[in-house]
């Protein structure tokens, strides 16, 4: 026994059998590595790809897309590799995804992140209206997309009832009630709550009413002898179960508008409906 310890310790202690050990240990993990290597470079992954050719801001469905498999080594980080991750996408504005083409981050975004997504968020017949604001006219900056808000009217040297006109009158009303905000922008048309971590001003507020009323609001925007004021209320109309639909609050200021406004056909078939 005593010789056989011996024998084994004069092995590995002979400096040229550690190295030949060595050598073979090295060649092992060398080896075992390049497979694992290999392995995983040609392991497929399942992917999924377009079927047919997808406009810029189209919205993906399940059935424009399947899935392949290719090598591992073929993945990137801008490729998507979950189905789930693209379907109720959008294709992004600058962007068409060919048929057959894997699916790019850079080229799926969300609705919210289309740079024109408010135009997808307002009903037919309905028209945009861009209001200008400051941080007063909003609360300091509390009206957010997705509230309701109201909106009333300023006028000065308004005709009195009795027709007379004072240079101090100002006359003040809602004109419309429940209308949506679709967007808060800054100066530089950016969005005000894209990223809360930067402070900024709200320059403008988006919007969208029935058409009849938009050109009201347009009529109010340009009284400038009346040094006229559109102003944003806030409400809790977004708090209801179903918020009510965009109306007309006053007939007074309606009439007001139009009577120190040119009258259209347009406008006559609105104020006869």
């Amino acid at each position: 026994m005593n010789n056989l310890v011996i024998g084994i310790k004069k092995f590995f202690t002979n400096k040229n059998t550690v190295t030949v050990v060595g050598v073979i240990l090295a060649i092992v993990v060398l080896y075992a590595g390049y497979n694992m290597r290999i392995n995983q470079a040609i392991t497929p992954v399942t992917v999924p790809y377009a079927t047919e050719t997808i406009k810029a801001r189209t919205q993906i469905t399940e059935d424009m897309i399947s899935t392949m498999e290719i090598p591992q080594s073929m993945v990137t980080d801008e490729i998507i590799t979950n189905s789930a991750d693209v379907i109720d996408m959008y294709a992004n504005g600058d962007s068409v995804i060919p048929e057959g083409s894997l699916f790019y981050k850079r080229c799926v975004v969300s609705r919210d992140q289309l740079p024109d997504s408010i135009i997808l968020d307002y009903p037919k017949g309905y028209v945009l209206y861009n209001l200008d604001v400051d941080m007063a006219s909003t609360y300091s900056n509390s009206i957010y997309p997705g509230n309701y808000i109201d909106i009333y009217l300023k006028v000065q040297n308004a005709q009195g009832a009795d027709g007379s006109v004072a240079d101090d009158r100002i006359m003040v009303g809602k004109l419309l009630s429940n209308v949506k905000v679709l967007a808060v922008f800054d100066s530089n048309g950016n969005n005000v709550f894209a990223n809360l971590d930067e402070k900024t001003a709200p320059a403008q507020i988006i919007f969208a009413v029935p058409e009849e009323y938009h050109i009201l609001l347009r009529k109010a925007g340009y009284l400038r002898a009346y040094e006229s004021e559109i102003i944003p209320v806030p409400t809790a109309e977004s708090l209801e179960d179903e918020p009510g639909d965009v109306t007309l609050s006053s007939e007074d200021l309606r009439n007001f508008i139009n009577n120190v406004t040119a009258m259209t056909e347009e406008d006559l078939s609105y104020t006869q409906q």
